[in-house]
């Protein structure tokens, strides 16, 4: 059996799209066929890959359907996928710390983006365009950059995450409370979704990865030819150490009987799959925990201002468009129901039609094509069973099934469909329109009376993964807020001010969290380190000072004080040691030194310059000094004027002042090294605990110190 491929010109961006042993001419240039073989997807398991075994599923071509591929997995040993995952790639992960893992997820994401091209060769027989393809293997590759990124910049290099600030559980200090995070001790079982078979993968494993959980990826059967290319890079590149991943090409038989508490499954897909996964007894039993992310009956509404005419009225149509026909469709973030004031139903549904009419549907592969096919003929026909259910409640004002002209490819062959706009006269009466989901290029358009409600109407999904409203009304964005943002994981706002630099309505982001309420399923993905926090343990831990410093790496105040061999601005970072502290000697506070500060700096506010102002305030007794007198006096105590390794002050956080200093009052400080973290292959940066006393021992003011500091002179 061989395949059509494709051939690329040089540099004009389109292909040819040539049957095995055939000929075309493209621009001027002759390209000939290339025979290739049904591609056996294997399986990567126990740090090998196995071919298709049992009961061979065939996976067709988007484009063409014809066979391309088979899939099988009947031979694979579960329990053994489970016990390499918990046995050899978790104690090799854990080994490293969370900077060790942000490394290698950069390393990946470099690794790939130097590879791609070969990924979206493949992408296209999807169904996917180009950018349809750059959506999914682009948009997974940023995201391992996101959560390398992350990773380095806000989780310590250490092994243990401290999850919000230290609780003084005692009245003298000596005994603390402490949240942590420690990464789970099992494997998290991945599976994905059709439509994104990069992207679905990697947001899901850059998160597991960096927590220091191993992986089993079960990608939907029909596009994980594009899976499997991508996890043999990843494998060869070597970068991950043996049992950090692993892949199911097929049916995943008896894997989720193999799972314990300290497990996790992570799924996209539908509602139906997830309560089926979800209700497996053997998870219900054991508590292994489930996040899932599903249907959703996403909603956009344009607010009342948004006239004909304005920016607003045009960008609606930009993003309808677009939600409509990037990806066919075929995404969990895109608009199925357009909100629009009632008497701008039919100028919006115009303007919507328009644009969709100058769409060209064809072989992805073309540079002329802007929506390609779905993936697969099922979906396709799934697409046509949804609308045949939403028909009795809508009108069909664009886009004919039967009816419609595909350039480059055979419309009987291949799983295409025209974009299709219904439009519903009555949505508060509509039961289908706000229930099912024709997961393709489909949409909905109906009429709101108020913003209360065109509110009531965006909830009526049951809940969805993201809303947007296009509004430059800024009370319109508010009231909206309030009344559906607990239907919504995401509320997605745009207008003339941001517009141009906007990610888009179905844009998730690594940043923030993916998931929603309800009908969306309840979980929450991405969201930066949120989403790290589900491959991890939440323990609440209680002890001294001096415990809470050795299990976190953080110097808790209270715990122990080591003496530094000299001043440690003049020590290395390597050197450093948590807890490490110098005291300074005292210096007084004369009003001299206040009124000068006044008169320098511009600051002359009364509690400073005006003894019987200050002394009606019920915050001082009379003149006191300006809390950035007390700061800079406390550098001039501290700091080491001469060159050392300390590179540069980069800020400060906390500050807080608990005591006003009188003139005549002296201060002093101690300076104890909190905590270390290594930023770049030269220098670190050290978190330094500032506390200011005054000649009672009264402590008056707190801060932490950022510095940068050389690993080596």
């Amino acid at each position: 059996m061989t395949i059509r491929l494709v051939e690329w010109s040089d540099g004009s961006g389109d292909v040819a799209n040539v049957q095995a042993d055939q000929t075309a001419v493209l621009h001027g240039r002759e390209c000939k066929g290339i025979e290739m073989t049904v591609m056996q997807l294997d399986s990567f398991a126990n740090g090998t890959w196995h071919s298709p075994s049992g009961k061979i599923r065939a996976i067709h071509s988007a484009v063409t359907g014809e066979l391309i591929a088979e899939a099988g997995s009947d031979s694979l040993d579960f329990a053994a996928m489970v016990d390499f995952a918990v046995k050899t790639g978790g104690p090799a992960l854990r080994e490293m710390t969370f900077h060790d893992r942000a490394k290698r997820l950069k390393s990946l994401a470099m690794y790939l983006q130097d590879r791609r091209d070969q990924l979206y060769t493949l992408s296209y027989m999807t169904g996917a365009t180009l950018p349809d393809s750059k959506i999914d293997i682009d948009g997974g590759i940023g995201t391992l950059l996101v959560f390398a990124s992350k990773g380095r910049r806000e989780m310590p290099d250490g092994h243990i995450y401290l999850d919000g600030e230290v609780e003084n559980l005692s009245r003298n200090g000596t005994f603390l409370g402490q949240h942590i995070c420690t990464p789970l001790l099992g494997v998290s079982v991945l599976i994905n979704a059709f439509n994104f078979p990069v992207w679905g993968m990697l947001e899901k494993l850059a998160p597991s990865l960096l927590a220091g959980v191993p992986a089993i990826v079960k990608p939907a059967t029909s596009t994980a030819y594009l899976t499997e290319a991508c996890m043999r890079l990843m494998d060869e590149s070597g970068i991950f150490p043996a049992g950090s991943f692993q892949l199911i090409s097929g049916g995943t038989g008896d894997l989720l009987e193999h799972l314990g508490p300290q497990d996790i499954v992570s799924f996209t897909g539908s509602a139906d799959t997830a309560l089926m996964l979800r209700s497996t007894p053997s998870l219900l039993r054991k508590g292994v925990r489930f996040l899932a992310e599903q249907d959703s009956l996403n909603a956009s509404l344009l607010g009342p201002d948004a006239v004909v005419g304005t920016p607003e009225f045009d960008l609606f149509v930009t993003e309808a468009v677009r939600e409509m026909t990037a990806k066919a469709g075929q995404k969990c973030t895109a608009i199925r129901r357009m909100i629009v004031p009632q008497d701008l139903v039919g100028p919006m549904a115009e303007a919507i039609s328009a644009k969709l009419a100058a769409l060209v549907i064809g072989d992805p592969a073309l540079k002329t094509t802007r929506m390609g096919a779905l993936a697969s003929a099922g979906q396709k026909a799934d697409v046509l069973a949804k609308v045949a259910m939403l028909a009795g409640e809508t009108t069909r004002i664009y886009g004919d099934p039967d009816r419609f002209t595909v350039d480059g490819a055979d419309a009987n062959k291949g799983a295409f469909l025209p974009p299709m706009l219904l439009r519903c006269d009555d949505p508060d009466a509509a039961v289908n329109v706000h229930e099912v989901e024709a997961f393709g290029p489909v949409s909905t358009i109906m009429g709101y009376r108020d913003v209360a409600h065109g509110a009531a109407l965006m909830n009526r999904g049951g809940g969805s993964l993201v809303a947007s409203v296009i509004t430059n009304d800024v009370q319109v964005a508010r009231d909206v807020t309030l009344a559906s943002a607990a239907w919504h994981g995401r509320l997605y706002f745009n207008n003339r001010t941001s517009m141009g630099e906007s990610t888009g309505h179905g844009s998730p982001l690594p940043h923030m969290v993916h998931g929603g309420p309800g009908r969306a399923g309840g979980g929450e993905e991405l969201g930066g380190i949120r989403g790290v926090m589900h491959f991890m343990q939440r323990t609440a831990v209680q002890g001294s000072p001096d415990i809470l410093t050795a299990i976190g790496g953080v110097w808790f105040k209270g715990a122990a004080e080591i003496t530094p061999p000299k001043h440690p601005f003049q020590r290395v970072f390597n050197d450093l040691q948590i807890g490490e502290t110098i005291w300074t000697e005292p210096r007084t506070v004369t009003l001299e030194d206040i009124e000068h500060f006044a008169n320098f700096t511009g600051d002359t506010f009364y509690a400073h310059m005006d003894e019987e102002a200050a002394k009606a305030n019920p915050f001082f007794p009379g003149r006191v000094a300006h809390g950035y007198l007390l700061l800079s006096f406390a550098a001039g105590l501290f700091v080491e004027p001469n060159p050392g390794p300390v590179l540069a002050n980069t800020g400060l956080n906390e500050l807080s002042f608990q005591k006003p200093v009188s003139p005549g009052d002296s201060v002093r400080v101690r300076l104890t090294v909190k905590r270390k973290t290594a930023r770049t292959d030269e220098y670190g940066e050290v978190r330094w605990n500032v506390t200011l006393y005054n000649q009672d021992d009264d402590q008056v003011a707190e801060y932490e110190l950022l510095t940068m500091v050389e690993y080596e002179r």
